[in-house]
Order: structure tokens, then sequence, then C-alpha cells
């Protein structure tokens, strides 16, 4: 069983490098040399903190003629799983390297983790985030611990021993600190990497594909690992193709193709983008099922089906009690009444059905 986060952490206030001001600007520089701005006695849960840890408002990035995303707009709050979905090119991971400062938009604008995004400010955001890529990007002929302790020196961490010891508490390898990279599974290594993305207590983790490739079991350790670190309150982006791993996981879900298409709970895309219906398996078919069910309440229309009916409803709560009560009184014997549930996986095929940019592809 995985064990939890011994104590993430934050920031209390951003570094006072900050512009306060600051636009969206173009900068160079990679994700690393960041540092902590505040010791540890300076640190607090982040479940305290109020507001939303991503603010991102028309944000858009082109290169040359090739838009990879366009007018992007939508808010995470702290604590909140945020899962990133799409097809391949939509521009999810593009979106994810602009909101970590490696790349500089070229419009828009962005909060992130209360620190607007700038190149002046790309020092200050990067001590407040980390990002776990899809590939984890460790040295094999190190240790688990040489490779932790690499990356703190690297990002000039301090109480590095300490971090280290929380992060390896964190994703459950304590006792396969000692052991070369090399030597260690797929599904461990990315919890290496998850370990490494711990080190500075990120406001917002970024998490680009964590699961893919891995094995079952590893992928499951994975899904662990993220809901202990979201009841530590650590704000988690989480860019997937699994869909059913999205829906497990995140408490609300945007899809973007080039354009965000929607943004919102499962539940609340689901009513969005479908209309409520009940199916009714029954013995043998009604002999008048016209004037049964169109004179029930809430039932705005029916279609046969293979062994019953499918019908159309406002309120499948109204509709259900009196389509068993109908069905009763004609002599009809019931086999079931059912509400079909759309899986977030419909949502999404819904959406790029009818997405002329994703079509295309």
């Amino acid at each position: 069983m995985v064990s939890r986060p011994a104590s993430l952490s934050c920031v209390e206030a951003p570094p006072p490098s900050v512009e306060p001001g600051a636009g969206v600007g173009s900068h160079s520089g990679q994700l690393a040399k960041s540092a902590q701005a505040e010791g540890p006695g300076r640190l607090r849960p982040l479940g305290h903190q109020r507001g939303a840890a991503l603010v991102v408002e028309h944000l858009t990035k082109r290169f040359g003629d090739r838009v990879a995303f366009d007018d992007v707009s939508f808010e995470v709050g702290y604590g909140e799983v945020f899962g990133f979905l799409g097809p391949n090119g939509a521009g999810k991971t593009t979106t994810v390297r602009t909101l970590a400062t490696l790349i500089a938009p070229s419009s828009g604008s962005a909060v992130v983790a209360g620190i607007p995004l700038s190149a002046k400010n790309a020092p200050a955001v990067r001590s407040r985030i980390s990002m776990m890529p899809e590939s984890p990007g460790l040295y094999l002929r190190l240790s688990v611990t040489e490779n932790l302790q690499f990356f703190a020196g690297l990002y000039e961490l301090d109480d590095a021993s300490k971090r280290i010891g929380r992060a390896l508490k964190a994703v459950n390898l304590e006792d396969r600190a000692d052991d070369l990279c090399g030597s260690l599974s797929k599904g461990l290594r990315q919890r290496v990497a998850l370990a490494r993305a711990l080190l500075n207590d990120p406001a917002v983790l970024f998490l680009d594909e964590p699961t893919s490739g891995l094995d079952p079991l590893a992928t499951r350790e994975v899904h662990e690992l993220i809901a202990s670190l979201r009841e530590h309150g650590v704000t988690i982006f989480l860019t997937t193709h699994r869909l059913e791993e999205a829906e497990r996981l995140c408490d609300r879900v945007a899809i973007l193709n080039t354009r965000l298409r929607m943004v919102g709970r499962p539940d609340e895309l689901r009513a969005r983008l479908f209309r409520h219906s009940l199916e009714v398996r029954l013995r043998a078919p009604l002999r008048h099922p016209e004037a049964l069910l169109r004179a029930l309440p809430a039932v705005e229309g029916w279609e046969p089906m293979p062994s019953g009916y499918r019908l159309a409803v406002t309120d499948p709560e109204v509709a259900a009690p009196a389509l068993a009560r109908a069905l009763v009184g004609a002599g009809a014997e019931i086999l079931s009444i059912t509400e079909p549930r759309h899986s977030l996986e419909d949502v999404y095929l819904e959406l790029v059905d009818e997405d002329v940019e994703a079509k295309a592809r």
C-alpha cells in the first residue's frame, strides 16, 4: 500500500523578486536553478491557501503560422486535481510548458501559484511549481538518492537531506533509496521522478502522462500517490490520454483541441452534452406502447430497443417511479429499469467527433 506524503507544503509568500504588475513576456531558460525563497520554518500547508492556483486568461501560443493553442482561459483552485485532455497535437504539452515558464506565450496572461507569468518572474514561478514529464529523465547509473541529491543541488534547495527523505517517504521508496535507477522497473522510475518533483514542496505539480506505458499495478500505485497528494493539498495539473484515469482522479477536466471545448466536472459535462434517458427491459412488448409511454410525466419521447424501450426524460427521478407504476398497471413483466450513465470517454468522443480540427488530424 502506498504511504501518504509526510509534509507537503509550499512557500507562504512570493519571493521578493516577483514583479507584481508583470504581464506576459518572452524569456529563455530551463526549469533548473530555482530556489525556495523561504526556509522550511516559513512553510504552511497548501490546503490553507485561498484563491486560484492557476488563472489563465486568453493565453495563445503560435510557432510561426502554426497555432499550438489559441485563446485559452480557465482557473484551477488550490488542492484541485485538474485534468487536461485532448488528442495528439491539441496543444496540451505546449500549454504546460508555457505555464511552467519553459516557453513564452505569444499573447494573453496567466498567474501561476499567485505569481504573474512573465520573463522577470520566471525564477519565482519555478520555485513554486514542479513538472514531471512523460519521460522521467533520470540518471540510470546513479542511485535513487544520488539522483535526488543531484537535482536538489541543481535547484539550490536548502535542507536537501530532509527534503529527499520526505519525498522518498511520500512515494514509498525509502527501502529502494540506494538502488541504481537503471535496476528499477518503469513504474518505480516514475515514482522516483515523482519524488524529484516533490523536492521543492510545489504549490502546483504538472504531471504529463504519468502512467504512460505502465502496467495496471504500477498505474494503480501512481493513482494512489496522486490521490494522496490531493489529500495533502497539492494542486495537480494532469495531462493524460487515459479517460478512465481522468474520470477517477480529477475534480474537473478541460478538453482542449487547440481551443478549449469544455471545462467542468465530468458529471456536469455529461449533463450538458447528453439528454437524460431511461431504458426499460420487459419480458414481452407492450400492446400499445405509444398510449402508455407518452402519457407519463417527464417523458419527452421514446423508441423501441431490443427487449424493451428507451425513453427520453427530463427528470429520471420523476419518470422512473411513474413508469414502473404504469407498466405494472398494464400487466407488463419488468426485467429492469436503468438510467444509462455516459462516461467521460463518451463526452470526449462527442466533442472530438463534432470538431473539424480533430477530424482533420
